[in-house]
């Protein structure tokens, strides 16, 4: 629950397993560049993620037990993708898949999400596009503008995959900031009722 302070809790999840995965990059720079602007930020981890079996849902594995508790946690969300054949990637489709199996869906209910992506020609749009169909099932309010669609190609990233470019920077923190303001909107801040101590 948010307090009047208006910080917020944000969790990213990135569809690319890939080591020197260059959505990840952007999500990780997003996420050191996140407490400067009122939000506390943690990536999931879905290396160890096994695909979702109902037959096996019952018994899940840890890592899904901590993801679902860091999706129950947050207050919005930052996903980020590159395309796979015109959609997202399956990592973050099944993250949702698991994520959409808390009851009452309290991971996702009438929570904010952005979108970023990395790719070729298109950066990555379409993957966005998909990403919104789905977010509408699992009720989670996409924050339209601005976007964020980074080239893997055309310089904003150096050699080792490292973002190096200014104005992407800027759109992925002025990004931040519309998410932030998004998500208290949906879930406006509770004032903390001071306690108030009678003598006896």
């Amino acid at each position: 629950m948010k307090v009047a302070s208006g910080m917020i809790k944000v969790l990213g999840i990135c569809g690319s397993l890939r080591k020197s995965s260059k959505n990840m990059e952007a999500l990780q720079y997003m996420a050191s560049e996140a407490p400067k602007v009122g939000i506390e930020m943690e990536i999931a981890d879905l290396s160890e993620i096994p695909f979702f079996n109902s037959d096996t849902e019952d018994d899940k594995h840890p890592a899904v037990e901590a993801m679902l508790q860091q999706m129950m946690n947050a207050d919005a969300f930052l996903l980020a993708s590159p395309e796979y054949n015109y959609s997202f990637a399956p990592a973050l489709k099944n993250a949702l898949d698991w994520g959409s199996r808390i009851p009452g869906n309290t991971g996702f209910g009438g929570k904010a999400a952005s979108l970023i992506s990395v790719g070729g020609g298109l950066k990555g749009g379409r993957s966005q596009y998909h990403l919104r169909q789905v977010a509408v099932f699992l009720d989670l309010f996409v924050l339209n503008k601005p976007e964020v669609l980074l080239s893997g190609f055309d310089g904003t990233f150096d050699e080792d995959g490292k973002l190096t470019d200014e104005k992407s920077m800027q759109r992925m923190v002025d990004q931040l900031m519309a998410l932030k303001e998004l998500s208290l909107k949906l879930n406006p801040p509770q004032p903390v009722v001071p306690v108030i101590k009678k003598e006896l």
